[in-house]
């Protein structure tokens, strides 16, 4: 009963770990989603990124174009000096604009490749404390497993020996039954032969009580047709004489 109840008890460990395994497995699975998900988030940002670059370079080629063709236009008018410091004034307006959005734009994409990158590593850390755990949950089901195996085994051994006791001792049963059987039947046997002794004894008891009466009358008898003077020859023929006497009589 014991081997049984800790069997049960191991195979309630095993399926508890079994659906904690389960439970792992699908947060591994989520958390690997999740990366994927960062992944594919990291790849639109940096394209993101790689479109304002380029949209950014072909505004500082056209802001280019458009200076170089009013430095010709100036050029060519040198009688309006203010016209021309007006120009470079905007020209150094366009091209501050210029690098602090160059300068905001890598910021941006600092800060969100950063958070991109910290939620990445957080999701690797996540998976590899998954995978950590989900390795001993594997091994404590192998150990589990190896252990409910084993008390199986030493289960079955033990219902074979039930097994072969109960025929032995159903085997020694039916040898001491027949055993009673023909105890009982000797038994029989030696009270019909005690009961046959005893009618025999009894017969032949019988016939020496009718012998000794019959020897006693003969006695008896002989005793009166002898001479008064030779009464006296024996003690103990004179004592039997009154018994003698009774058993003709009855007779």
């Amino acid at each position: 009963r014991m081997n049984c109840f800790k069997l049960d008890e191991e195979t309630r460990l095993r399926e508890e770990a079994e659906n904690t395994l389960k439970g792992y497995r699908k947060d591994v699975d989520d958390a690997t989603l999740a990366r994927l998900e960062l992944e594919k988030k990291v790849e639109s940002l940096l394209d993101e990124i790689a479109f304002l670059r380029k949209v950014h370079e072909e505004e500082l080629q056209e802001m280019q174009s458009s200076l170089q063709a009013t430095q010709v236009s100036v050029e060519m008018d040198m009688s309006k000096p203010d016209l021309a410091a007006a120009l470079k004034d905007i020209r150094a307006q366009y091209e501050n604009l210029s690098c602090r959005n160059q300068a905001q734009a890598e910021e941006w994409y600092r800060s969100k490749f950063a958070t991109v990158t910290e939620a990445a590593a957080r999701n690797q850390d996540a998976i590899k404390h998954s995978k950590e755990e989900l390795t001993e949950y594997r091994r404590q089901v192998q150990a589990r497993t190896l252990e409910i195996e084993a008390l199986r085994g030493h289960n079955e051994a033990l219902e074979r020996q039930i097994a072969e006791m109960e025929d032995r001792h159903n085997n020694e049963i039916g040898d001491m039954q027949d055993t009673i059987q023909q105890l009982e039947a000797a038994l029989r046997s030696t009270k019909g032969e005690m009961s046959r002794h005893l009618r025999e004894y009894q017969d032949l008891l019988n016939v020496k009580m009718a012998l000794d009466i019959e020897i006693a009358a003969y006695r008896f008898e002989t005793f009166l047709t002898i001479p008064p003077l030779l009464v006296a020859v024996s003690p103990i023929v004179q004592q039997s004489i009154p018994f003698v006497a009774k058993r003709s009589q009855e007779a």
